[in-house]
């Protein structure tokens, strides 16, 4: 109840603040829930005389009740916390600043020994934001005033600080200013600044509260925020807290000055932590692996490391530290494992350890601790430390260095576990889990996945998941490397998973709780659609909606966030295996879902059709650059899918409250683009056919899309400025004539047409291409003879007749050629139409030819429009309209009509859909504004009444269908730029009216009521006050009438009454002289300041443009190619004609239009799949040649020449032990030595043997040697 409590206090005050510093108010709730303790009861101490109590304070700090039992205090011989000191609401916590000494703050709080620890490290990770660790190492021992060797130091330092960073690791000591606590806090600090890493190093201080030095300005029962906390700068070690320390947990067991006081909660704390799970809500394959390493330590410490043993918390003792870390090491080295007997007076079944073991442990402990009272318990705890010996790994600091102490904490960490584990179970299980939960995948390379060991799919799924989850890239890209099938991996199921663990905070699980509150709402019968949308915290608690990482997203979800921003470019996903393939509006699919979904839901079980396409979208809508690059280089498709991750991460973006995070989304989609881009150029380099192709192929895995379709919803510019995407529409432009046709040829023969049938006008020679196709399949025959069949990438379009007659079987229009890029069997073309027919379609067909049309006719449509305003524009019926109006208005009705096809006959879009795309071009509102007005001014004029309004309306519609002329001019490469450059100028413009908006009116009412006292008249008002002051920024100044000393010839008068009926007032005297004043000034600001900074406003916006004018008129000229590639050949008028026969071809004759081909193509079967190899390969050829790039840059030479230096000093670390061993040598040599001279000697003055021969004499050999040289 306690933990509920404080997670739920936590919760509201999230919602009420957010991330902002907690406030007094805001922690209120911390003295109800975390307790401190006080002795209740005098223990005198028999050495103070009566002056302390046995707590350790003394007599005047205990309060009256305390003292006044004094019958119970003499019948105590043992002061106890939990018998003579009581809780009390804790009256020390908030934030802590030290004083002098560091600008960060640290939390502290004063809880406890009983305290639960759930509550303590809820606290902790919760509400003070400390992330959760993925190892906790738990520095005990080295207390005091003692001096730490200085080996000691650098394990610390660069052993163990290095090895938590690389970790996500939390090193737990007592964070006081004194031996082993001070050590850790200055390597953190040093750590931190010079490491460059994301990940921070977190030390958190358990501490006994009686013993920290100056606790009392840590006191306020109201919670400081902060607290100052004055730090002495001295070299002397102190209980002064460390300042290098994140947070402090200050343990309040009732005693003053005693040292202990904490090793209950600290073990309790330990064991808690260790039974929670890693990873971003828990989510990891393992529990949080807590290691409690030993530095030196007093008799006293035996008990708390049987205490930690007991819950199976593996050590790590530092050899040669000193202490009880020196016994332990003594014993587990020098003491063999003895045989297990049962003692006499021992209760039956129950074994004990033998007496020779005892004694030899009663040995060392009096070596290590000779002035030890009481070595029989000692003995009992060493005993009880020795039974679990597995779990205590001994480090041989002093000779093995602090550099591999990471695998070291790894090693001891997976021999402790492996106690654990079933037998079941690999070996290597639990080292590669603790490898991925610490990011160490040099370790796992390097000890797990270095060829000698055979991984299992069940040994590598839940690492692998763990991996995903908590973005770790590299380990995923290690697992798939060793042989991890995606295929048998990722389930719908699993994906979904995957999807529910998306952080909570982030943009993507908040569109996904917003569609599973779109879902609930429509399934209950209580809940409106709007309370479902709202993202509230409390409409989402009406809906029964859950919140929280327990959250779980279903693949409706994510299709209905897909759609959301990917918009109507593709078709919705994963409708298949939500079995709505059929179903087309948004709220047939939220029913069947709902109703879908709360059956058993077999899809879950199925494999996933395009796991690494549906991996990529995962990591794109979270924002992880790394992983999703590499889902990018595992998923086919890769210029579509590069582009489809450039278009969610810029509607991300916009979505995107975070700036941060807003920049990153976009250079994330940049990098894509550009991917896209360089993959494209690999394509068009190595087959401009196979490119093309590319370009147009529908995408079966993204939902029908193609690449340019993608690009342009994307707003892909780079990508668009690509030769081969140029080469394309160019080439779709033109139709079957040759690109090089000069366009006075092609107006000369607009006028005429038979010249088409000339050699004005150059085609292609069908016969060429026949040629290079029967050269091509007889070169196919051949290498097909031969064996090789190097027809792996199919035979693709080239030419644009070749796209034109692609899929078109039901006709029989297909060439041998689309026959084999469908891959499948097509039946004979017909007979071919003849050379007048075909010639005829080749130049009326193509879209320049319509473009040319569109443009003379819509220029004729300018002139009469104008005609009929300024000439022919007769009286009202009966008197009117002329025949010149009754054709404009024809035409007008033909335009009208193409504006429908376009819209709503084209394409397979829902109407919804139609309208939106239709409503997104600002060309197309611009149509819809002039059609508007146009019918406005047409119903209008036709009425007396209104006849002069419906003048003026068609007027100003004319200026509308004159501005629509800009678009026509699109096209051309020198004025396209120029027109973005004025739509970009606009904008500039709003924000300078702005400006000028408000110093004219600031202006011109006070030079309106400074020159006339009294005028009501509003025309004349808004004349003076807006119109007036906009001409003077053009020099239009009447002097005479601001001016009183000026003659004005214009009559006047001061009657009020006179003025009310429209006379003109006469000026005013006074205050003139300011008037000219005010002029001065605002002419100064309009003329100087406001004017210079539109121009300033506009050279910006120019330089930019121009600097990628190319970029973007190849952009825009994309769209126009579309509309005029779509559109009928003739134009308006006569485009009633090509309505009407394309009325009776599609909807009498039933013939499919083939145009729809020209920009989306559908492969099937081999010819598909070909396409796919052949752009995999270009892909890998790519990332190859980039790979080369990276490996011959400064940076990576640098960095392998880093690796070879690092390595060189690890050997020559290990000199030091090859000089001790060297040096053993030479100690056992002279020893020899000297005992061979001794029996020499001894038998030389011996008289029982006589020698043959004198003994030897000692040869130098040095001196020998420097002879003969």
């Amino acid at each position: 109840m306690e933990l509920q409590r404080l997670k739920e206090s936590r919760m509201k005050q999230a919602e009420e603040e957010g991330k902002g510093s907690r406030s007094e108010k805001d922690q209120s709730w911390i003295p109800k829930i975390f307790k401190k303790r006080v002795c209740t009861t005098f223990v005198e101490d028999s050495f103070s005389n009566g002056r302390l109590c046995q707590c350790g304070g003394s007599r005047d700090s205990h309060a009256s009740v305390a003292l006044g039992d004094y019958f119970s205090s003499a019948m105590v011989n043992q002061w106890d916390s939990a018998q003579h000191s009581t809780e009390y609401p804790s009256d020390a916590f908030g934030e802590l600043q030290f004083t002098g000494a560091s600008k960060r703050h640290s939390y502290y709080l004063r809880l406890s020994g009983d305290t639960s620890p759930s509550m303590a490290y809820t606290l902790v990770t919760t509400h003070w934001g400390l992330p959760p660790p993925n190892l906790v190492v738990s520095v005990v021992g080295g207390e005091g005033v003692a001096k730490v060797k200085p080996w000691v130091r650098e394990v610390l330092r660069q052993g163990l600080v290095r090895a938590s960073q690389s970790t996500g690791a939390w090193i737990l000591t007592a964070g006081l200013r004194e031996g082993v606590g001070r050590c850790v806090g200055e390597a953190v600090r040093d750590h931190a600044a010079a490491s460059v890493s994301l990940n921070k190093v977190v030390a958190l201080g358990i501490a006994p509260w009686g013993l920290v030095q100056d606790r009392q300005q840590l006191v306020n029962p109201q919670g400081s925020f902060p607290a100052k906390y004055y730090v002495k700068n001295s070299s002397r070690d102190s209980c002064c807290l460390d300042n290098n320390y994140q947070a402090f947990l200050l343990v309040d067991d009732g005693s003053v000055g005693r040292r202990g006081g904490e090793t209950g909660f600290r073990a309790k704390m330990e064991d808690y932590i260790s039974h929670q799970r890693t990873g971003i809500w828990g989510s990891g394959s393992i529990d949080i692996p807590v290691l409690c390493m030993l530095i030196s330590g007093e008799a006293d410490m035996l008990e708390r490391v049987s205490l930690s043993l007991r819950s199976s918390l593996p050590w790590l003792v530092l050899a040669g530290s000193g202490g009880v870390a020196d016994l332990l090491t003594d014993m587990l080295e020098n003491i063999g494992p003895a045989p297990v007997s049962t003692s006499a007076n021992e209760s039956e079944g129950e074994a004990g350890p033998s007496v020779d073991l005892k004694e030899r442990v009663m040995e060392r402990i009096r070596k290590h601790f000779p002035a030890e009272v009481e070595p029989e318990k000692l003995v009992e705890q060493a005993l009880s430390i020795y039974q679990s010996r597995d779990l205590i790994t001994v480090y041989q600091g002093e000779q093995e260095g602090p550099d591999d102490f990471d695998t070291v904490l790894l090693k001891a960490l997976v021999g402790a576990s492996k106690q654990r584990v079933s037998c079941d179970a690999s070996p290597y299980t639990e080292e590669l889990k603790l490898a991925v939960t610490w990011n160490r995948v040099d370790i796992a390379k390097s000890e797990l996945f270095n060829g000698d060991i055979q991984w299992k799919y069940m040994d590598l799924e839940d690492s692998m998941t763990d991996a995903l989850v908590n973005n770790k890239p590299q380990f995923v890209r290690l697992f798939t490397e060793s042989g991890l099938n995606i295929l048998d991996y990722l389930s719908y199921g699993r994906l979904e998973q995957l999807f529910s663990s998306v952080a909570e905070g982030s943009l993507a699980f908040r569109l996904l709780r917003r569609r599973l509150q779109e879902r609930q709402g429509t399934a209950g019968s209580t809940h409106s659609l709007a309370n479902a949308l709202d993202p509230s915290p409390a409409k989402a608690a009406e809906a029964g909606v859950q919140s929280g990482p327990g959250k779980t997203f279903s693949l409706f979800e994510v299709s209905g966030v897909l759609e959301l921003l990917m918009g109507d470019v593709c078709q919705p996903f994963y409708y298949s295996a939500l079995n709505m393939e059929d179903v087309t509006s948004r709220r047939k699919a939220l029913k069947r879902a709902s109703k879908f979904l709360r059956g058993d839901c077999p899809y879950r079980s199925q494999r996933c059709l395009y796991p690494w396409a549906s991996l990529f979208i995962w990591a794109v809508l979270q924002n992880r650059s790394e992983m999703a690059v590499f889902f990018w280089e595992m998923a086919g498709e890769s210029v579509l899918s590069a582009l489809c991750g450039s278009k969610l991460l810029r509607e991300m973006s916009k979505l995107e409250s975070e700036t941060e995070t807003k920049v990153s989304m976009k250079e994330l989609a940049q990098r894509f683009e550009n991917l896209a881009h360089d993959v494209l150029s690999c394509c068009y380099r190595s087959s401009e056919s196979r490119s093309f192709t590319l370009l147009i192929r529908k995408s079966p895995v993204w939902g029908g899309a193609t690449c340019l379709q993608m690009a342009m919803a994307a707003d892909a510019r780079l990508f668009f400025s690509h030769d081969g995407v140029q080469t394309l529409l160019s080439q779709i432009w033109w139709g079957d004539m040759r690109r090089s046709t000069e366009v006075w040829k092609l107006l000369l023969t607009f006028f005429c047409p038979l010249l088409c049938y000339t050699r004005l006008i150059s085609f292609r020679k069908e016969e060429e291409e026949e040629e290079q196709e029967g050269e091509a399949g007889g070169r196919r025959s051949e290498e097909e003879a031969l064996g090789r069949d190097n027809s792996l990438y199919g035979t693709t379009v080239f030419s644009f007749s070749d796209i034109k007659h692609v899929e078109a079987d039901a006709r029989g229009l297909n060439s041998p050629r689309s026959a084999a890029l469908t891959g499948v069997h097509q039946p004979p073309p017909h007979p071919k139409r003849p050379f007048v027919v075909s010639r005829w379609r080749q130049f009326w067909f193509a879209p320049v030819t319509a473009f040319l049309g569109n443009v003379l006719m819509y220029f004729l449509f300018l002139l009469l429009f104008a005609y009929v305003l300024l000439v022919d524009f007769q009286a009202p019926p009966p008197g009117g309209p002329a025949v010149s109006e009754l054709v404009l208005y024809f035409w007008v009705f033909t335009i009208v009509c193409e504006e429908i096809r376009e819209t709503f006959l084209v394409g397979s879009l829902t109407l919804r859909q139609r309208i939106r795309v239709y409503t997104q071009d600002v060309w197309n509102k611009c149509d819809l504004a002039a059609i508007i007005l146009f019918i406005i001014g047409l119903t209008c004029r036709m009425f007396r009444d209104s006849y002069d309004f419906g003048r003026a309306m068609l007027c100003v519609d004319y200026m509308v269908f004159t501005v629509r002329l800009i678009h026509i001019f699109a096209i051309h490469r020198q004025l396209g730029p120029k027109i973005i450059i004025v739509g970009k100028m606009m904008k500039d413009v709003f924000f300078f009216l702005f400006f000028l908006g408000v110093w004219l009116m600031a202006y011109g009412v006070a030079n309106q009521a400074l020159i006339y006292s009294y005028d009501p008249r509003p025309d004349r008002i808004f004349r003076r006050v807006f119109y007036r002051p906009y001409l003077h920024i053009f020099g239009q100044i009447p002097v005479e009438e601001i001016d009183v000393g000026k003659d004005w010839d214009m009559s006047c008068t001061s009657n009020l009454t006179e003025i009310e009926g429209g006379a003109e007032p006469c000026r005013s005297q006074y205050g003139n002289w300011l008037v000219v004043v005010l002029l001065v000034v605002y002419l100064l600001v309009t003329n100087i300041l406001l004017i210079n900074l539109l121009i300033a406003m506009f050279s910006s916006t120019f330089s930019k443009v121009q600097e990628n004018s190319d970029v973007y008129w190849k952009f825009q000229r994309y769209n126009l190619i579309v509309e005029y590639h779509t559109r009928p050949s003739l134009a308006p008028p006569f485009i009633i004609l090509s309505h009407l026969h394309l009325f009776i071809k599609r909807h009498i004759r039933k013939i499919p239009s083939v145009k729809v081909h020209h920009f989306a193509l559908k492969l099937h079967g081999r010819a598909a799949n070909r396409l796919m190899t052949w752009e995999s390969i270009q892909k890998e050829n790519f990332l190859t040649e980039q790979s080369k790039i990276q490996r011959g840059s400064d940076s990576e030479r640098l960095k392998r020449m880093s690796v070879k230096v690092d390595t060189v000093i690890k050997q020559l670390s290990g000199s030091p032990d090859y000089d001790h061993r060297l040096r053993t040598l030479e100690s056992e040599m002279e020893y020899c030595s000297a005992a061979l001279s001794w029996i020499v000697d001894s038998l030389a003055q011996s008289t029982l043997v006589k020698p043959p021969r004198p003994p030897p004499t000692f040869r130098d050999s040095f001196a020998g040697s420097s002879t003969l040289t």
